[in-house]
């Protein structure tokens, strides 16, 4: 196996037993020893390839423990629809039709009502722009979606078509639907769109793994569908996936996944099943999240709880009962309350069926009752947060929350009480970049420095200590993988990035600005300058 020993470096190893050191001895994909130089044998450093850092930090590699992999790297080829303005993204799709055969779709994501004075876009709006085209742009959150008259007809959708369980048309006065989908209506025309081929999806999915590597991630929890998944499998076979994935699949796939006997953590170190997913509610932006007291700008909407305890529960039972934990989607205060209900039952029953404690999740925790803080801990659930958001939606928040503002993004509170952080990005919802997580996370500041020096409701901040260890070991463990990822110590994995600028002594300004200079994952260099031999 070919060694390596990596020398005059500023490692921080994140394991609390051996926090630093400067110098890494790996051995094939794992790390054989850590130290300093002198305290290795010299048949052993004659026997390995000696590079010299000269005094660049070394970390373990970020995960990232929220993605959409299949809809991150797809977004690339659509249009860019965060605007300031609604004019310019209409702007923007009538520019896509001039290089778009007549009757093809046209797709794009990233918009936001809140950032527009006039709200939502109509139907009619995207006609105006593209009458010879069926046009689908999903929001910035993923929970809505905007269409046109040429898509909606494709649908069969008009005003007699009833709302799904899962979601929403929204109407006019006369009923008739208005453009907007959310939720589950989104799938009325979706299903319509034709799916990328395997060529297309293989390529798009290798060119996002190059993109996460330069960022410094070097795994990620995937929430896409079996698409996705059957990409991952088909390039897992071909050996070209170097990213480790944990892959969680829906709710709608549990039947098969029971039939099948797949476990979580089934699998290898590249590629693994980890728990279902299943959606308590909505989004912010569009209204969706399900909340105890309604908006602020709309008196009677406390948005869409999709499953409620019960429900939760009696899938949360099924999954448990053939080794899956459950990842469940919770944005608004009550959405947790009902999902923390949920793992209050399904706690009761592993015990009193003698089943494991498995890991569960509750997949963003956006807004959070007082009483419910305590509640992830006492129940050993993982929060699994994304940093970015708080700063995204700071304003949104403030308008549509008011006073209920201060619970959200609740990351100290949540750690105080000695909930498990997983922090990741959501992307494409966000961009996947870590640093900007973790800037986030300690300052709770846009990158222009708003609201304020001291951040956002600031008693919520962390420490840099505390987010890298949320985008190292927190997502090991909630993959069940801690005694392999989120340290660099002897028989772990040997994934690690290169940095010029440390995180620990930098201006926490300057956290944002952060960008690694390589990567290695499994003791191989995939991306950036290899340090130079000694």
């Amino acid at each position: 196996m070919p060694r390596q020993l990596l020398t005059n470096a500023r490692i921080y190893t994140l394991n609390p037993s051996q926090p630093s050191a400067s110098a890494l001895f790996i051995e094939g994909d794992r790390i054989w020893a850590v130290g300093d130089t002198s305290d290795f044998a010299s048949g052993m450093v004659n026997k390995a390839e000696i590079l010299d850092l000269r005094g660049q930090v070394i970390f373990p590699g970020f995960t990232d423990a929220h993605i959409h992999l299949e809809h991150y790297a797809l977004i690339q080829a659509k249009i860019d629809c965060s605007t300031s303005t609604k004019d310019e993204c209409l702007l923007r799709v009538k520019a896509r039709t001039r290089e778009t055969p007549p009757g093809v779709w046209i797709q794009g994501h990233g918009w936001n009502q809140n950032n527009w004075v006039e709200g939502f876009g109509t139907a009619t709006d995207l006609d105006a722009v593209a009458p010879h085209h069926p046009v689908y742009l999903t929001a910035k959150s993923l929970h809505a979606a905007w269409v046109n008259t040429a898509a909606l007809q494709i649908a069969g959708i008009d005003g007699t078509t009833p709302d799904p369980k899962d979601g929403q048309i929204q109407r006019g006065v006369t009923g008739n639907p208005t453009g907007i989908l959310f939720e589950g209506a989104m799938k009325l025309v979706s299903e319509f769109i034709p799916e990328p081929d395997e060529a297309q999806l293989d390529q798009a999915i290798l060119s996002a793994q190059t993109k996460l590597w330069q960022l410094g991630i070097t795994g990620v929890h995937d929430y896409d569908r079996q698409l996705c998944f059957q990409t991952l499998l088909r390039l897992h076979a071909q050996s070209k996936l170097c990213l480790r994935v944990v892959k969680n699949i829906h709710l709608e796939y549990l039947p098969s996944a029971i039939e099948a006997r797949l476990l979580s953590g089934l699998g290898d170190n590249w590629l693994r099943l980890g728990g279902v997913k299943m959606f308590a509610d909505g989004a912010l932006g569009p209204h969706t999240a399900a909340m105890f007291q309604a908006y602020s700008d709309e008196a009677t909407n406390c948005g869409i709880l999709l499953l409620n305890a019960e429900e939760l529960f009696e899938y949360g039972r099924l999954a448990s009962d053939n080794g899956l934990p459950m990842a469940i989607h919770a944005i608004g205060d009550r959405a947790n309350h009902e999902v923390l209900n949920a793992l209050e039952q399904l706690r009761a029953y592993e015990s009193a069926h003698h089943l494991p404690a498995l890991r569960h999740r509750i997949e963003h925790v956006q807004v959070i009752h007082p009483e419910d803080v305590s509640r992830l801990a006492e129940l050993s659930v993982i929060a699994s947060m994304q940093p970015i958001h708080a700063t995204s939606d700071m304003p949104m928040v403030d308008r549509l929350c008011g006073e209920r503002g201060k619970r959200a993004y609740a990351w100290r509170a949540l750690i105080d009480a000695g909930t498990t952080l997983a922090f990741g990005s959501d992307a494409p919802v966000e961009d996947p970049n870590p640093f900007l997580g973790l800037y986030a996370a300690v300052t709770r500041r846009s990158a222009d420095g708003s609201p304020a020096p001291e951040g956002w409701y600031p008693e919520q901040r962390l420490s840099v200590h505390q987010a890298l260890i949320a985008y190292t070991q927190g997502p090991a463990y909630a993959a069940g993988m801690e005694t392999t990822l989120g340290q660099l110590a002897p028989g772990y994995l040997a994934d690690l990035i290169v940095l010029e600028k440390d995180p620990y002594t930098c201006d926490l300004d300057d956290l944002k600005d952060i960008h690694p200079v390589a990567t290695m994952i499994g003791g191989e260099w995939v991306w950036g300058k290899k340090p130079s031999g000694s």
